[in-house]
């Protein structure tokens, strides 16, 4: 069951938030046994046989209309827990609070969710400490700024200057986009084609030749532009971001230290068998930690 409709936003908001200063529905359900109830939370999701997964809806390439790497990553983990994989796609909220709140640890107002986990939370020590009632663990990727450029039209990018007089696509609402926008005292600013909801859309402008340049989040340009040896990959050279990103991982409710420790241990083994890289491989983005 999809929940429904709400304002776009957020998540990438706290990221740029974040930086700028470092930078169905489909509750949980009820235990049917005094085993499930004594178990704790991981022993009611077996007993139900599912694990359902809150998913960012339209944040390629980690999930798009049903698929994408947290998708997959989805179904990893739940196989790993021996039991089945339930998707609750949603849109975000107005802030990371509202997520991890509806859909974490109390479910929305309208009656969908909570769900066992969120997947794609920063790991981040402010958002841990601004909502006590979640725990954010088992980090999976590491996410980076980078700049992507055609090597014909530009020949190097050493510092944010050498992008004047060039187009240069970014998200609307992106850190990308908020980093480009204040550099070189604005003198970026008029060159930006900001349309794109996201930084694959804006990737492909790239790859259509309708810009020079691209910024925007590894996994997004990697997922379109990755092998293409026409294409530069880079570090985006602002030294307002943070020296080595940030992980992304999962929430969960802040007493299910079972399922916490549960997820942990399924990331380590997916990581340790190769499975994590692969999954990340079959979408041309490479897989950090």
């Amino acid at each position: 069951m999809k929940s429904p409709s709400e304002p776009l936003a957020s998540r990438r908001q706290w990221l740029v938030n974040a930086a700028g200063i470092a930078l169905g529905a489909l509750a949980a359900g009820k235990p049917g046994s005094a085993e499930a109830q004594a178990g704790g939370r991981l022993a009611r999701i077996r007993e139900r046989g599912h694990l359902l997964v809150g998913l960012y809806q339209e944040m390629p390439p980690f999930h798009v209309g049903g698929s994408g790497i947290d998708v997959e990553l989805g179904k990893a983990l739940a196989r790993e827990l021996g039991v089945g994989f339930s998707p609750l796609p949603f849109q975000s909220g107005e802030s990371m609070d509202d997520d991890l709140r509806n859909m974490v640890w109390k479910g929305h107002y309208l009656g969908w969710g909570p769900a066992d986990v969120l997947l794609h939370v920063p790991v981040e020590r402010p958002l841990m400490q601004a909502n006590p009632q979640v725990q954010i663990v088992a980090p999976y990727y590491r996410e980076r700024v980078l700049l992507a450029f055609d090597a014909d039209r530009l020949p190097h990018v050493d510092n944010l200057a050498d992008l004047q007089g060039h187009r240069v696509a970014v998200a609307g609402l992106s850190l990308a986009g908020w980093l480009l926008a204040g550099a070189e005292g604005g003198a970026l600013k008029e060159r930006l084609v900001t349309t794109f909801a996201d930084g694959v859309g804006a990737a492909q402008a790239l790859r259509e030749g309708r810009v020079d340049a691209v910024a925007g989040l590894a996994s997004e340009l990697e997922s379109v532009l990755a092998g293409d040896s026409r294409y530069v990959l880079q570090a985006l050279p602002s030294p307002r971001l943070p020296r080595d990103g940030w992980a992304v991982g999962c929430a969960v409710r802040k007493d299910a230290d079972d399922l916490a420790l549960a997820l942990q241990q399924a990331l380590q083994a997916l990581q340790a068998s190769g499975r994590l890289q692969t999954l990340f491989a079959q979408s041309r983005v490479s897989w950090h930690l």
